[in-house]
């Protein structure tokens, strides 16, 4: 056998399995960078802006959860604490009771509590709420708007598609990062939510 067809034939070799190791190498770091690079960016979540939402009632009816994972929450800084306030009654309702004729909200999901004349505290009951927004069309009509509503991020599933923002008519929703993933009217930080 010639020695130059042996060489030729080592050179293959080396050469192919030189190519199989680069490529290996090439792959592994590849997988390695999109690992180390997805474990530092950071989460998105699906958000809503209270300042585009116009209280539609879709969220109620599109989440895919039931209830849904849009709550209403409470902007207590922006608060009035009204004797008669737009989010807890009715329009036209002639006696300010706590009875549920007078109760804008649909599943009683507002507690109304007494500070001291003429001031009043709403709380809302996450459990009971539904998302309909009736009462923070209310206390945006009549009141100062501290009324807001929020995806929950501790209830929502994260879909990746999420079909509330496929079928709102105000384009309220979005994908953003974790970190800012409360917007509030009037506010940008999330220390004024709901206290109990």
């Amino acid at each position: 056998m010639d020695n130059s067809k042996k060489d030729n034939k080592v050179n293959r070799r080396d050469f192919l399995n030189r190519s199989l190791r680069i490529g290996a190498g090439v792959a592994l770091g590849g997988v390695a960078a999109y690992l180390i690079k997805d474990g530092s960016s950071e989460d998105m979540v699906w958000q809503l802006d209270p300042s585009k939402c116009i209280q539609c009632g879709k969220c109620v009816t599109n989440c895919v959860l039931t209830p849904s994972a849009v709550k209403c929450v409470h902007v207590y800084d922006m608060c009035g604490y009204c004797d008669l306030c737009g989010g807890y009654f009715r329009a036209g309702t002639k006696k300010l009771t706590t009875g549920a004729e007078n109760q804008l909200c649909p599943t009683g999901a507002i507690e109304r509590r007494f500070v001291e004349e003429p001031f009043f505290e709403y709380h809302i009951i996450e459990e009971l709420c539904i998302g309909c927004g009736k009462c923070v069309a209310g206390c945006g009509a009549f009141g100062n708007g501290s009324l807001q509503l929020q995806v929950r991020h501790d209830i929502c599933v994260n879909c990746n598609q999420c079909n509330i923002a496929t079928h709102c008519p105000a384009d309220a929703y979005s994908r953003v990062p974790i970190s800012s993933s409360s917007i509030f009217k009037g506010f940008s930080g999330n220390e004024f939510v709901n206290k109990t």
